[in-house]
């Protein structure tokens, strides 16, 4: 299997089909979703056709990654950068219950960013939370990156955090 992004204990890669079974456990919890707005896939067949139909690595050149445990080879969750509506360019994360409070999601976002910033030579990367996700947003805050704004984000109550490039070389 190629790997997209190594770090000391995850290799991140493209989804396949194989990831539809974790990707509906993962979009099966309710602490999952709690926060993001999105609904569960109805079946394992329902994110195995997500699955193949995901594919902005070719047209963004990036996405959401899986993300797999070295050790193990246990899928995790997943993790990367996408285009969003508005044009910006956002990390995201997510991660099943066994492999949360453990600093999986900072690693692999550290990854990501550096890849943005340093690989596709981003200006910028956000973060968006809603304003009760205390995880994502400390997530946000070891990564350096700074509060820019409450917004009312897909309905939701969130917060906006940035990284600019010159702030992350300053970091490096």
């Amino acid at each position: 299997m190629k790997y997209t992004l190594e770090t000391a204990r995850q290799c991140l890669r493209r989804f396949v089909p194989d990831d539809a079974p974790a990707l509906f456990e993962l979009n099966d919890d309710p602490d999952v979703l709690r926060f993001t707005g999105d609904g569960p896939f109805a079946s394992v067949e329902a994110a195995r056709v997500f699955v193949e139909g995901y594919n902005p690595y070719d047209v963004e050149g990036f996405g959401r990654w899986a993300c797999i445990e070295r050790e193990t080879s246990a899928f995790l969750g997943w993790c990367g950068l996408r285009v969003q509506e508005d044009g910006e360019v956002d990390i995201g994360y997510r991660y099943l219950p066994r492999a949360r409070r453990k600093g999986f999601a900072t690693e692999a976002s550290r990854a990501c960013l550096a890849f943005g910033f340093e690989e596709r030579v981003l200006p910028s990367i956000i973060g968006r939370a809603h304003v009760e996700n205390a995880a994502s947003i400390r997530v946000f805050q070891k990564l350096g990156m700074r509060f820019e704004e409450a917004m009312d984000f897909e309905g939701m109550p969130s917060v906006q955090y940035r990284m600019d490039a010159e702030m992350w070389r300053s970091l490096r």
